[in-house]
């Protein structure tokens, strides 16, 4: 964690008193990915599991489809460069460039989103259920999970679940980026992602919902907010959103009936 982290001093103020003190905050860092050595895009991340983040990225953006492509990752953590090499030795092309946007993420996101790209995916047909309680224990399991939040309240996390255990969790002060870090581990440790949910800290746009369409999930479930776009691409796509999981409730949007009563399952 010391990586993710930085002492700073502060002054902390009190209608009262003043005082000198340190306070712990998250790292922001710089990322460029460069794709068969052209520089693609450069993220703000926190500055661990870089080569997790370039792999979900380019998985999530649509440039990569099978780990058989990757030829090699290289990793320069001092530089912040991550580069990619895959064996067809993929070409970008102004037309694509063209399409890049900048999300509503926090930690400057970006993204080649179009709306072609939900048009295009295929809706998800997975017959996966889950019961409200197993959500809730599961949401409380991935709150307990981020030291780095609990030390300093400026990272996202994320993670991918099956109905009974977190198997994979990552964070960033980025939510598209911890999204992309566990897609990305998924992808280099072959750990496959059908019927699976996502749990998500953040915002549930409809850019972070094409991520998870991508990868065939058919759960996706939020602490926070979902937006209009994103629930309407939920319910095109097949995936069952939910959103507000905190305590003990919380709010199904789309394709409920994956979402069972407890003595069902």
């Amino acid at each position: 964690m010391e990586s993710e982290i930085e002492r700073v001093p502060i002054l902390r103020l009190t209608e009262e008193s003043r005082s000198n003190l340190d306070d712990v905050v998250a790292r922001e860092s710089p990322l460029t990915i460069i794709l068969n050595n052209e520089e693609l895009v450069t993220l703000l991340c926190s500055p661990k599991d870089l080569n997790y983040l370039a792999v979900g990225f380019l998985f999530s953006e649509g440039l990569l489809e099978s780990k058989d492509e990757i030829k090699k990752v290289l990793v320069d953590g001092q530089r912040g460069v991550v580069r990619v090499e895959t064996s067809n030795d993929k070409a970008l092309t102004n037309e694509f460039l063209f399409k890049r946007l900048i999300t509503s993420g926090c930690g400057r996101g970006a993204s080649f989103y179009s709306a072609a790209d939900a048009q295009n995916l295929a809706k998800i047909e997975s017959r996966m259920e889950i019961s409200t309680g197993e959500v809730l224990s599961l949401v409380r399991e991935f709150q307990q999970r981020s030291e780095v939040y609990r030390t300093t309240g400026g990272v996202h996390s994320a993670a991918l679940c099956d109905t009974r255990s977190i198997l994979v969790f990552n964070e960033d002060i980025g939510r598209h980026n911890a999204i992309d870090k566990v897609f990305g581990e998924c992808v280099l440790k072959d750990i496959p992602t059908d019927e699976r949910m996502v749990i998500t800290s953040g915002r549930i746009s409809s850019e972070m919902l094409l991520k998870v369409a991508r990868r065939n999930i058919p759960i996706i479930v939020s602490k926070s907010a979902p937006t209009n776009l994103g629930v309407k691409l939920a319910d095109n796509l097949g995936i069952t959103l939910l959103g507000f999981a905190r305590g003990k409730r919380v709010n199904a949007y789309t394709h409920d009936w994956r979402i069972v009563s407890n003595g069902k399952q």
